[in-house]
């Protein structure tokens, strides 16, 4: 209570959320029950190891950073809106539809609802309201607008929710286009009925404005495509894929449009790595906290406390985690919430079959919802301070929109099709080939629904619990080229593959005695024919039978067999 009461105090006087997380981590070791682990250095170890310190992920977030700022900097907003303008503008709302499509591409781009607010918004509130909509629509429209691109790739967000949960990130960016595109659908109709609703009069549409705006924008539209194709032909894996995006970047805004010119390039790189930093020091402090949560079991706590207030049902749970996932993401920066609230879902997840997709959507949808939401939501502060609106005056012309993003998060939680469209081909693709091989399908296991470990993956169907079972009774899986050898484990298939011709035949006895052996010095060691060196011969009844082999108990005293 006193760590908690520490954590609140802190936070009420604006401390930094890194230091909070570190601080209150520092404190829950400190007074470990254990002394043995009153230690602050226990802070490091899940921050150094080769999940987070070596995530190719960790190189991601700085440079899609510098791109988001490298846009923003340049004329690609004016491009952008112009765009949709000539697309969309025509249509009953046409204006809000422009705002909603341009802040939803520029925030996939550049992974950060303030600086979309900033950018596009900036340009567009004035142009809202001299076209007649209200302005409580005009700047909540541009708030929810913010964080639309969370869903969609390539979403630095998604990416870090898969480093946290262990998802594929590139099936992870398939999950979120069908539910991103829902949402914008579900906002872009409030827009048609705010526009015949105010008869806000409409522009025509002009072929050859079309094709002028999309022939200007067309470099910055063919960004995502440098970055998912790269990834989609295997060119490059995604810290390469991000810096190809940022050199693609700068060579556009720099060589073609000539928006930034060289003198540019080292405030630019100087903001955009100071933010960069920010944000991986806060993701360093809070899986520094994940791992005391995680060492402490307060997930499996949390769950089994969870259940027993009656929380029993797949539904029951997916509506206590709207409330837990709103006082998280109100509180708590993006980044922070993913490192410390996902640990505690997926219990929940692996419990009640979730499709590990599905879980993701609604987690980063709710984080939409969380920006947007009073008392702290982030979309509220940044608009407060760009529009200069008193923060209260806001969290009515938030309401509407918050209701049309919880219609559309009910709809995403109980038809999880929408979550799981665009993965099911590939779980198709690794079950024939685990059928091939006449092998359990783990991998398909592992797109199904989440697992408590997924290094031993299990049924997600009640079909596949019939053919394969549910637990140790699953068939191993045996390494083709050396089908006697039958790994018990997960490490022990990790041994074999890696020492190659040295592991392929089971551990026997005669290994253990050779652990002792080995001892004593290559000299003494038996070769296969009972010789033990040219010295000298031992006669046919010095030669070991079967009565004389050691037998299988294990050596002792901290010895381990030899494999």
């Amino acid at each position: 209570m006193v760590i908690i009461l520490v954590v609140i105090l802190f936070s009420l006087a604006g401390a930094p959320i890194f230091t909070v997380m570190a601080g209150a981590t520092g404190l829950a070791w400190l007074t470990h029950e254990n002394p043995d682990m009153r230690f602050i250095r226990f802070l490091a170890p899940d921050v150094l190891d080769e999940r987070f310190a070596g995530s190719p992920i960790l190189i991601t977030v700085p440079l899609f950073t510098f791109v988001g700022y490298v846009m923003a900097e340049s004329k690609a907003p004016e491009r952008i809106v112009r765009a949709a303008d000539a697309f969309f503008g025509w249509l009953p709302g046409g204006l809000p539809i422009v705002c909603i499509m341009a802040s939803a591409f520029f925030s996939t781009l550049t992974g950060g609802s303030a600086v979309t607010i900033v950018a596009v918004g900036g340009l567009l509130y004035p142009a809202l309201v001299r076209s007649g909509y209200p302005r409580d629509y005009s700047l909540g429209v541009i708030m929810t607008g913010g964080s639309l691109g969370l869903l969609l790739p390539p979403s630095v967000p998604i990416l870090i929710y898969s480093l946290v949960a262990g998802i594929d990130f590139q099936q992870a960016f398939k999950a979120g286009i069908v539910p991103g595109l829902f949402m914008i659908s579900l906002l872009a109709i409030h827009a048609m009925y705010i526009g015949i609703k105010h008869k806000v009069p409409r522009s025509k549409p002009r072929l050859s404005e079309m094709v002028a705006t999309f022939w200007a924008v067309k470099w910055e539209i063919f960004l995502p495509f440098v970055v998912l194709g790269s990834l989609a032909i295997g060119l490059a894996n995604i810290d390469e894929s991000a810096a190809l995006a940022a050199v693609y970047v700068l060579a556009i805004e720099i060589f073609v449009h000539k928006d930034i010119k060289f003198r540019d390039m080292p405030r630019l790189a100087s903001n955009s790595m100071a933010l960069a930093g920010a944000l991986l020091l806060i993701m360093a402090m809070a899986m520094g906290l994940t791992n005391y949560l995680i060492s402490e079991q307060v997930p499996t706590k949390m769950f089994k406390a969870v259940t027993s207030l009656g929380i029993t049902e797949r539904w029951h749970f997916l509506v206590a985690r709207n409330f837990f996932m709103y006082v998280i993401g109100a509180v708590m920066e993006g980044f922070s919430a993913i490192l410390v609230a996902v640990p505690l879902l997926l219990p929940f997840g692996a419990e009640f079959t979730l499709s590990p997709f599905h879980l993701a959507v609604m987690f980063l949808l709710d984080l939409e919802i969380a920006f947007l939401s009073p008392p702290f939501g982030q979309n509220l502060f940044v608009a407060s301070f760009r529009f200069r609106r008193p923060l209260t005056s806001l969290y009515r012309v938030a309401l509407p929109f918050l209701g049309i993003m919880f219609f559309g998060l009910t709809i995403i939680m109980f038809v999880p099709k929408l979550s799981t469209v665009m993965v099911d081909p590939e779980i198709k693709r690794v079950r024939a080939a685990a059928a091939a091989r006449n092998e359990p399908p783990r991998e398909a296991w592992l797109l199904e629904c989440v697992q408590d470990d997924r290094n031993n993956p299990l049924p997600c169907t009640e079909e596949d619990k019939k053919k394969w079972g549910t637990g140790k009774d699953i068939a191993p899986v045996v390494d083709p080229a050396h089908p006697e050898y039958v790994p018990e484990t997960e490490d022990e298939m990790l041994d074999h593959l890696l020492k190659g011709d040295e592991a392929t035949q089971a551990p026997t006895p005669e290994d253990s005695a050779e652990g002792e052996l080995d001892l004593a010095g290559e000299a003494d060691k038996p070769d296969e024919a009972g010789k033990p060196d040219e010295a000298g011969k031992p006669d046919e009844a010095d030669k070991p039978d079967e009565a004389d082999k050691p037998d299988e108990k294990p050596p002792t005293n901290g010895d381990k067999p030899k494999k």
